[in-house]
Order: C-alpha cells, then sequence, then structure tokens
C-alpha cells in the first residue's frame, strides 16, 4: 500500500486510497499515525485506510479544554471526516482510539458502519473539575519529570508480551511514545481520566469486534471482556489474540489484519 500524509481541519493523518467504506484509525496514547503503518501493509492492497495523528499529537491541533473529554476527540473526529466528505466509516480504536472511537459512535451512529476496538482502555469515569486516580496523573508527572525520550525508554516494554524477541518491534513503539508532545499527551491523559467507554458502549449500534492481547498487562482481558458484556446485542466477537501485549498491531499485524478484515464486509 502506498500511504500519503494529508491535513484536513487541523488534524494530520496517514491515507491509502482504496474501494469501500475506509477504515478510520484512532492510536493509542504513546502512539501515532505511523504506529498503524505493519497492520496497514498487512491489510489487503485495495483498504482503503486513514490513520489520523490525535490531536495535540504530530501536527495535529490540540483540542482546546485543558481537561478534555473524549467528546472533545469525538468532535475533531467528526469534523476530519467532514473535510474529507466521509460520511460513512468503518471505525477502528487501540487503547485510547478505543475510548475515542467509542464516544464518537454513541454521538454519530449513522456514520460508523461497523467497528473494532483493540486493547480498549475503558477510562476512568472521573467528573469534570475531579482529580485523576494517583497513577493516572502519574503519567503526566512522568513526562514532565523525565522528558519524552527518558519516558519512552522506560515505558515502552511494557507494552510488549516478548520485547526481547522482538527488537525492531520495540524500537517503533519507543520511538512513537519518544514523539509525544508533553502538553497533547496531558490531554490525552486528563481525556482517559475522564472517559467511560463501558457506559458508551450501550449507545454503539454498530457491529463491534473488540480484540486484545493474551498478555497484555496494561488493558488486560478482563477489561475487553467487560466492554465485549456491555455492548448492545449483536455485539460482534471477543476475540484473544495469543503471545500479545498491548501493542496489538504493532506487535500482531498480520493478526491484527486479519480481524479487521472480519468487519470490512459489513460497510
Amino acid at each position: 500500500m502506498t500511504m500519503q500524509r494529508g491535513m484536513a481541519d487541523g488534524t494530520s493523518f496517514l491515507r491509502c486510497t482504496g474501494q469501500g467504506v475506509p477504515l478510520v484509525l484512532l492510536h493509542g496514547i504513546g502512539s501515532r499515525a505511523e504506529s498503524w503503518a505493519a497492520l496497514i501493509e498487512a491489510l489487503p492492497a485495495a483498504t482503503p485506510v486513514i490513520a489520523w495523528d490525535a490531536p495535540g499529537y504530530a501536527a495535529s491541533r490540540p483540542v482546546a479544554p485543558q481537561a478534555p473529554a473524549p467528546a472533545n476527540y469525538s468532535a475533531r473526529l467528526a469534523g476530519l471526516l467532514d473535510a474529507l466528505v466521509l460520511d460513512r466509516v468503518v471505525l477502528v480504536g487501540h487503547s485510547l482510539g478505543a475510548l475515542f472511537a467509542g464516544a464518537f459512535a454513541a454521538r454519530h451512529p449513522g456514520r460508523v458502519a461497523a467497528m473494532a476496538l483493540l486493547s480498549p482502555a475503558l477510562g476512568y469515569g472521573v467528573a469534570a473539575g475531579q482529580a485523576l486516580p494517583t497513577g493516572v496523573q502519574a503519567r503526566i508527572d512522568e513526562l514532565d519529570r523525565m522528558g519524552p525520550a527518558a519516558f519512552a525508554a522506560a515505558r515502552a516494554a511494557r507494552l510488549l508480551a516478548r520485547p526481547a524477541a522482538q527488537p525492531d518491534v520495540l524500537a517503533g513503539v519507543q520511538a512513537a511514545m519518544a514523539a509525544v508532545h508533553p502538553a497533547g499527551y496531558a490531554q490525552a491523559v486528563r481525556a482517559l481520566g475522564a472517559g467511560d467507554l463501558v457506559a458508551d458502549a450501550a449507545r454503539i449500534n454498530a457491529p463491534c469486534l473488540v480484540a486484545v492481547g493474551a498478555e497484555d498487562v496494561v488493558t488486560p482481558p478482563a477489561n475487553a471482556e467487560k466492554l465485549h458484556a456491555a455492548l448492545r446485542r449483536p455485539a460482534g466477537a471477543l476475540r484473544l489474540v495469543p503471545d500479545c501485549g498491548h501493542a496489538l498491531p504493532q506487535e500482531a499485524p498480520a493478526a491484527a489484519a486479519a480481524l479487521l478484515e472480519e468487519i470490512l464486509h459489513v460497510g
């Protein structure tokens, strides 16, 4: 596949043209559009794909609130799709991107033909103005104290089931994490705190695949099971990917692409 970089509605993205309803890929909190590259290459060549850089990442303009909710990111996604004249998409979110995907699908049900939530982060349901849980706030504090490069070096290996066996994958995960903008990352952490994907799941009408790495210690399989149980019926499949950690699209791109092919025909 040939990927081209674009910018629309203040959002940078990678795009592969093709036939049919496009896949729209929303990356996780320490990632970027390029983090989907291996998965995109594993998809059938004619698959149309758009992978955004979330607001506050790469060249994408941040959302306005300093303490945003997933709904703020959902609104930016709607603006991007409007700018690209895309009325209906297959939505794929990884980790924090799953939280944003759920927020969009709950608010724009007619625009989502099908969706996949990979290694889903469920959010913490923190009310506006309330403090983040200690462990969540620690992400912002550690990044500020250490800087992006040291922060990434300390955290990246935890995202893989077998980091020593996949040095190239580890390097890619670490490079993406080292490239985050601290202010954009802090906003994303606050959106993670505010989000509640389980609540949004009850409002999702589209067929929805949920998948998680069997060895994911960041968003463990129990999270995926809880989310799947909350989805409206027919809920779609729940898949466990063996020998895989949190960074499912990078660590197991062929398996992830095969999972997405299950939902492509729905669009």
